[in-house]
């Protein structure tokens, strides 16, 4: 069998409500000055209230930064470490989807460590320490409380990313009662983003793929098929949100250490340049990444096929329960509501080669893919997602 590591994060406490006992979780590892990072729409609708009223009477002192952004940028990452700094904080709490994630552990790094974010950049570079950090997520899609990665735009569009074990936080805080109620455009497309962690995943190329990330990937896809209809339909179907939130942080464990690819790199530029959402970025380019791939990664995607949808057990032939699989994902996208195509998010077909020479800047993903990219694949799958 193949050598390889595995890192995730030591704690993940998974009960409904936790949230709101937020304290007893941070008691005795974070110190008492809090750093709590989040977004301005979760603060309006007061998710974080129970988690700061447990705080507060247990005696913290909570500083807020609520500025994260969509695909937050440098700036703001910046900005919430001159705020912990001014605050003297001893902790840091990620508090919502994936980019206040990302935020909370590049920030909680560099009040730990006191190193610049430019020596941090890339796979390993990061030395640490960083400050103690739990992260309690809002959304199903991204994983990030269980993953080394946070990516940071920076230069107006350019999305790089921090990647190292000393990311991983020290807990993961899943209350599948801060999903329920989520709007279905953003449960469907964080769905389907930790649909692709996993497919990832399971085909990385990536020498440390591994059969516990592959285990997880393949739990991940039948919590997350079986319950991502029933999830966007109907908001508040508690077992349903709590299956994708387990699901999504199942997936973030299969791909912290067996490394997404060719989907994650070409939606990239759809994201950076023009501000799709990353969930529904991946989606737009999911089925089209996936047909050029089915000539190195059929005999995998088979293997998985039956993870999202049982019934094709009962084709036996790879190629086409391949084939199968990969038009049932872009079928249940449109079944969810989701726009198909870059032209319904405002890109136009001008916009492609700057988009699939960008995309090839993402080596850290490509290496990964089952199928050797070129800027001119790149294109030609741009052109069939348009």
């Amino acid at each position: 069998m193949q050598p390889f590591h595995f890192n995730t994060t030591p704690q993940v406490i998974f009960r409904p409500g936790s949230a709101a006992d937020l304290a007893s979780v941070v008691v005795g590892r974070c110190g008492t000055r809090l750093l709590l990072v989040t977004d301005p729409g979760l603060r309006r609708l007061g998710l974080c209230d129970l988690a700061l009223r447990s705080l507060g009477e247990a005696g913290f002192f909570a500083t807020i930064f609520d500025a994260v952004e969509a695909d937050p940028s440098l700036n703001t990452v910046l900005a919430a470490v001159e705020a912990g700094r001014a605050a003297g904080v001893t902790g840091v709490i990620g508090f919502g989807g994936g980019s206040s994630l990302d935020v909370a552990k590049v920030v909680a790094l560099l009040l730990g460590s006191g190193e610049a974010i430019d020596t941090a950049w890339g796979v390993g570079n990061a030395k640490g320490p960083r400050l103690p950090l739990v992260l309690v997520p809002t959304t199903a899609g991204t994983g990030s409380e269980v993953t080394p990665v946070s990516i940071i735009t920076v230069g107006g569009d350019e999305k790089r990313g921090v990647s190292s074990p000393i990311l991983l936080p020290d807990v993961a805080l899943l209350d599948l009662d801060l999903t329920l109620g989520l709007p279905a455009p953003i449960t469907a497309a964080t769905g389907v983003d930790a649909m692709v962690h996993a497919i990832e995943a399971y085909a990385s190329k990536n020498a440390n793929n591994n059969p516990l990330s592959k285990m997880l990937a393949r739990q991940a896809l039948q919590l997350l098929g079986a319950n991502i209809e029933a999830a966007v339909f109907d908001g508040l179907n508690r077992d349903a949100r709590g299956a994708m939130l387990l699901g999504s942080m199942l997936a973030g464990q299969a791909f912290a250490n067996s490394p997404v690819a060719a989907v994650h790199a070409l939606a990239y530029p759809i994201g950076g340049i023009f501000h799709v959402p990353h969930g529904l970025s991946n989606a737009l380019i999911l089925p089209h990444v996936l047909r050029f791939n089915a000539p190195d990664a059929a005999g995998l995607y088979a293997e998985i096929a039956v993870d999202v949808f049982p019934a094709l057990a009962e084709e036996r032939d790879v190629q086409r329960r391949c084939a199968a699989f990969i038009e049932g994902l872009s079928v249940l996208s449109q079944r969810l509501g989701l726009q198909t195509t870059l032209r319904e998010v405002g890109i136009g077909e001008a916009d492609l080669p700057r988009m699939a020479k960008d995309a090839m800047k993402q080596t850290r993903l490509l290496v990964n893919n089952p199928r050797e990219v070129t800027e001119a694949d790149a294109l030609a799958i741009y052109r069939a997602a348009w």
